[in-house]
């Protein structure tokens, strides 16, 4: 039976191991919540306190591996704690994933930019990525890279904000961000699993980047509410990691996953993906249409 363990259970992974449970696979992920562990157990999935807990005997008998923790000041919590036994086990692995951000690249003024790119980050985070792909790479694992961008689904989506009244409609001239719903990065993780390329990158995107006052207006289009007025982007009120994110423009081309891993994407575009949302929570919650 193919097994994968994933380090730091979080969003993207629980989609991903959702998709592989109904295949027939056993799949393990690390969490530092007790109670997140108990919850992922009765999914189905083999969960571990980490750190705290010894994993090396579940690696033994790994197949897949997937990263989805991120980087921190201290550097890759996995590697610095166990990059030695992962390279003595890389022959062991019959495919290993990492999940990274397209904030490697930077800021490109709104200009498309391709794997085949050169990594400019803008902020702190995207340094922390850059550095930490640069050492998972050094491992000699075989190693895909996935440069998510940014990520919605279920639970991530604009209604409940719009629906509330604090959803901001900030406008910046030239903005534009790739977007990524979340059964698309598992579907495309999934194809890599099929088709394992060592040292391959992927960005992981849809079709349609976008301003993202524009996802906005048409979440409130789709609720039948008012469009939030606008806010130019130098008055708004932003956290300073909301305000990071502006620091960067740029359209990023999905190609690859298309043309080398055969994806048809469920949600091409940001309107098919919050179309589907709001079907499922009015599914989900027959009173809460709006």
């Amino acid at each position: 039976m193919p097994s994968l363990f994933v380090f730091g259970y979080g969003y993207s992974a629980t989609e991903i191991g959702r998709q592989l449970l109904a295949e027939g696979w056993e799949v393990h992920g690390t969490t530092r919540s007790p109670d997140k562990a108990k919850s992922l157990q009765q999914s189905g999935i083999h969960a571990h306190v980490w750190p705290g807990t010894d994993i090396l005997s579940y690696l033994d008998q790994t197949t897949h591996l997937l990263i989805s923790s991120g980087p921190d000041e201290q550097g890759d919590p996995v590697l610095n704690a166990l990059g030695d036994e992962l390279r003595a086990r890389k022959d062991g692995f019959d495919w290993v994933g990492y999940l990274s951000t397209t904030g490697v690249y930077g800021n490109r003024d709104g200009d498309w930019v391709t794997e085949a790119d050169p990594l400019h980050p803008a902020t702190r985070r995207g340094q922390l990525r850059v550095e930490a792909e640069a050492l998972w790479r050094a491992l000699g694992l075989p190693l895909h890279i996935f440069r998510l961008a940014g990520i919605y689904g279920p639970g991530r989506g604009p209604f409940s904000k719009v629906r509330n009244g604090t959803a901001q409609r900030i406008i910046k001239p030239g903005q534009v961000f790739s977007r990524i719903h979340v059964e698309d990065i598992a579907q495309t993780v999934i194809a890599s699993i099929r088709q394992p390329s060592p040292g391959a990158i992927y960005n992981v995107c849809d079709n349609d980047p976008a301003p993202p006052e524009d996802v906005i207006a048409e979440a409130a289009r789709l609720l039948g509410m008012p469009i939030p007025a606008a806010i130019p982007f130098e008055t708004a009120d932003l956290s300073p990691m909301a305000r990071s994110f502006y620091a960067e423009s740029k359209k990023v081309s999905n190609r690859r996953i298309i043309e080398e891993l055969g994806v048809n994407l469920r949600y091409p575009d940001y309107r098919s993906g919050l179309r589907a949302l709001l079907a499922a929570e009015s599914k989900k919650n027959p009173k809460d249409s709006r």
